[in-house]
Order: C-alpha cells, then sequence, then structure tokens
C-alpha cells in the first residue's frame, strides 16, 4: 500500500495506532456503487455468478477506485457480506474508497487485507471501523515479511506508504506511527485533527528525507513542529493554512533550509504572527519559488518588492485579505514579476490604479481575478479589454454593489430556470444510467 486517506473516522480504542505497509503492485480496478439496494443486490449477484470471468480480465491500469458510495440509514448499504465477496473476486484490486459504509466493520476490512494483497491506496470517510479496521487491513498487507505484534510500532521494518491524508479525525494522533515509520512518505496532509502534532512532525523530519509536499490546516502545531519540517531538504510544496502559532520564526528556517521550495501558501489567520520577515527570508533563500498565496497576513512593499525581484521564476500569486496592500504594492509587482501568468487579488484596499499597472506590465500574465476590493470599479474591465484583449480579466464586486431588483428581466429569469431544470433533468437521467452500468477501463 502506497497511499492512505481518512476522514470522519470513528474513534475506536484511543490505545490503538496505525502500523506501517509494505510497496505492492500498481494495479487498479473501478466500479461505481449505487444507492439503490436493488442495484446492489445485482452487483452482488454478478460477482457470484461472474467472478471467474471478472478475475481474468482484471485491468492492467486505470484512474478510479473501487468506491461503494453512501446511503441513508434508512436505505441498505453495503457490509462485510459484500466487502468480503468484493476482496475474494477482485484479488489484484490497488484502490479501496469507502464513503459512509457503516455497516463494515474489522472483520470486512480483515478480509481486504486478507485477499487484496496488492492494495496501494486506502481511503475512509465517514466509517466506523475505527483504527483496528485500519490496523487489519495495513497489516495483513504486509504478507508474511512482517507480522505486527499488538504493540506501538514507529520506524520499524521497509515501509512504503508515501500518501498519507487526515481530515477531521478526533484520535489523528493514533496514525502518528503510520507516518513516522513510512520512511518512503513523501505527501503529508493533517487538516482538523485533534492534539498537538509538533512531536510528529519533529520525528517525521528527522526520518524522512524524501518529504516534498506537506499541508497543515487548522491544527495545534508551532513553530517546533516548522523546525522538524525544515530537515526536510526537499521539501517541494508548503500549506501552512490557518495554524495560529506559527510564526516567522519557524517559516524563516524552513525558507533557509529548503531551498527547493517552488510552492507556498500561507493563511496567517489575521494573527500578525507571519509578515514581511518570514516573506523576505522566502525571497532571500527560495528564489525557485513559482507559486505563492498569501492570505490573511501583514506584508508590505518591502516583502513584495523583495518577492518579485528575487523570485524571477515566480508564475502564480494570491492576495488575498491583505489590508496593507494597496496600489502601490500592486505596481512593484506589475514591474518586477516579469514572469508571473496567473495572479488572484482578492480583499484589497486596491483601485482601479493598480489594475491599470497591472494590465500594461507583467508581459506573460494571461489570467487575472479581482474580488471583492471594494475600491476597484466596473468602469476598469473595459479599460483592461480595450488595452490588453488576450488578458482573461475576471471582476466581481458583487458583495459590495447592491443589485438592482427593477433590472431584472423576468422574462429571461424564467427560461433560465427552464434550462436549469432541463439540464437537471438530463443530468438525472444520466445518473440513474451510470448505476445500473460498471465502468471497466482496460
Amino acid at each position: 500500500m502506497e497511499d492512505f486517506v481518512a476522514g470522519h473516522i470513528s474513534p475506536g480504542d484511543e490505545n490503538d495506532t496505525v502500523s506501517s505497509p509494505p510497496l505492492q503492485t500498481q494495479l487498479n480496478l473501478y466500479i461505481q456503487y449505487p444507492e439503490d439496494p436493488y442495484t446492489i443486490s445485482a452487483l452482488f449477484f454478478f460477482f457470484f455468478f461472474h467472478g471467474s470471468f471478472i478475475v481474468h480480465f482484471l485491468p492492467l491500469s486505470s484512474h478510479r477506485p473501487l468506491t461503494p458510495q453512501p446511503s441513508p440509514p434508512s436505505k441498505m448499504s453495503v457490509n462485510d457480506e459484500g466487502l468480503i465477496l468484493i476482496s475474494l473476486q477482485c484479488v489484484n484490486l490497488t484502490w479501496l474508497k469507502l464513503r459512509g459504509c457503516r455497516e463494515i466493520t474489522e472483520a470486512g476490512m480483515a478480509a481486504v487485507g486478507e485477499n487484496c494483497k496488492a492494495l496501494k491506496k486506502l481511503s475512509c470517510a465517514s466509517c466506523v471501523i475505527g483504527i483496528k479496521g485500519i490496523n487489519a487491513v495495513i497489516s495483513r498487507c504486509q504478507a508474511a515479511a512482517w507480522a505486527h505484534d499488538g504493540e506501538e510500532v514507529v520506524g520499524s521494518g521497509t515501509m512504503s506508504v508515501t500518501f498519507v491524508c487526515l481530515k477531521e479525525i478526533v484520535n489523528g494522533q493514533s496514525f502518528a506511527p503510520l507516518m513516522i515509520g513510512s520512511k518512503r512518505l513523501r505527501s503529508l496532509k493533517v487538516i482538523g485533527c485533534l492534539g498537538d502534532w509538533d512531536d510528529t512532525l519533529e520525528k517525521i523530519g528527522n526520518l524522512h528525507s524524501v518529504l516534498v509536499d506537506v499541508h497543515l490546516e487548522k491544527i495545534q502545531v508551532s513553530d517546533v513542529g516548522l523546525v522538524g519540517l525544515s530537515k526536510c531538504l526537499g521539501l517541494d510544496t508548503l500549506h501552512i493554512v490557518k495554524t495560529a502559532e506559527c510564526s516567522n520564526v519557524g517559516l524563516n528556517l524552513v525558507a533557509k533550509n529548503c531551498r527547493m521550495l517552488r510552492k507556498l501558501h500561507v493563511d496567517g489567520w489575521r494573527t500578525n504572527r507571519i509578515g514581511d520577515d518570514g516573506l523576505i527570508f522566502v525571497a532571500k533563500h527560495c528564489i525557485n519559488l513559482q507559486e505563492l498565496a498569501s492570505i490573511g497576513i501583514y506584508p508590505t512593499s518591502s516583502s513584495l518588492e523583495a518577492i518579485a525581484s528575487k523570485c524571477k521564476a515566480l508564475e502564480r500569486l494570491a492576495l488575498c485579505g491583505l489590508n496593507t496592500v494597496g496600489d502601490a504594492e500592486i505596481e512593484c509587482v506589475a514591474n518586477k514579476c516579469v514572469a508571473l501568468k496567473k495572479l488572484c487579488i482578492k480583499g484589497c484596499p486596491i483601485s482601479n490604479v493598480g489594475i491599470e499597472a497591472l494590465a500594461s506590465g507583467c508581459p506573460n500574465l494571461i489570467k487575472f481575478k479581482v474580488r471583492r476590493c471594494r475600491k476597484v470599479t466596473s468602469m476598469v474591465v473595459e479599460w483592461v479589454h480595450e488595452h490588453r484583449e488576450s488578458l482573461a480579466f475576471s471582476f466581481d464586486n458583487s458583495d459590495y454593489e447592491a443589485l438592482n431588483a427593477s433590472q431584472i428581466d423576468h422574462d429571461h429569469a424564467a427560461n433560465d430556470v427552464i434550462h436549469f431544470t432541463e439540464k437537471m433533468r438530463r443530468w438525472l437521467l444520466q445518473q440513474k444510467h451510470q448505476m445500473i452500468t460498471m465502468d471497466w477501463q482496460c
């Protein structure tokens, strides 16, 4: 198994931990499961009587997982019996996605681990299998080379997980051994999980030199955790989103050590802990930066000028909710960001003057979005189209410009409703057709 994604998993036993799996094959199978219980029964019937046929024609490559879809409590859902049947017939399965399958327990997951030795990616969301269910798969997918003895395992064996995503999990810390023990871990996303993550990130930084993609959002992490990540010298992408305890100190160390950084997203959550100092360090050390998203922080012309002057490869820039960015800062970007191709400005105190400067500068700019900038008026749209026809300019100031009800054409509104209803009818027919068919990608 290479990838593991989890979200809304049942807490289970707080003493349970998740161990780490080995490298497997690269086969994939896609089956679309409907919510209709009759269709589910028909699909199981097909497995019973045509299982041998399916096994011989399993695809060697595809792009989608086996995905049992969720169903309301009043309807029938995939249970252990169905999952066991799938595991018996789809022995080459490498990607399993469970979403809202609340009738699946550890028994069904154990069958998947026992029969689907090639399983490479597991995704669970809104399930109640708990940590024991995850371990039931992971421990069995490691064949005879490694056996789980019931104790917490950290960094033992040859671990092959390359991608871990945890989203809104109460006991997310139980997955720490999985992340720390996976020495081939390249991508890590932790979003909205409880607990202090500094210690885990420190250990990951000490053990994982191949980590290239990190996304930390709405979790308890401080500069201590960023110091651990700074030891991942090959870090390529870093998202620090709404982590109130992170400051310029941690970002400075990451920028100083991770000089291969190409994508940086920082949402300071208006805490004013990350600002000019951090961005100046990024400009000084990360000259290969290609994408920067700055949200809810307070940079000035000093840091923006440093970014524009030293990050010559910068192609994508987003400035959102920055009260300190006005026309002067935007003119600096327009004059010095020669390689810039895509720009998004949202909720900044700029005016038509800044927009005109950007349209006149940035020779490689092809896409430009402006949202909720109250000083920008619709008059600038015509000006941009006249002076730079090739630029895809998108402007939306609807939050500040009230819609006059008298200007609405009721006939056109009625036609729009009819058109929408017809599109919805066609979409429902298409979905109904997809529910009773299976798509095999060979």
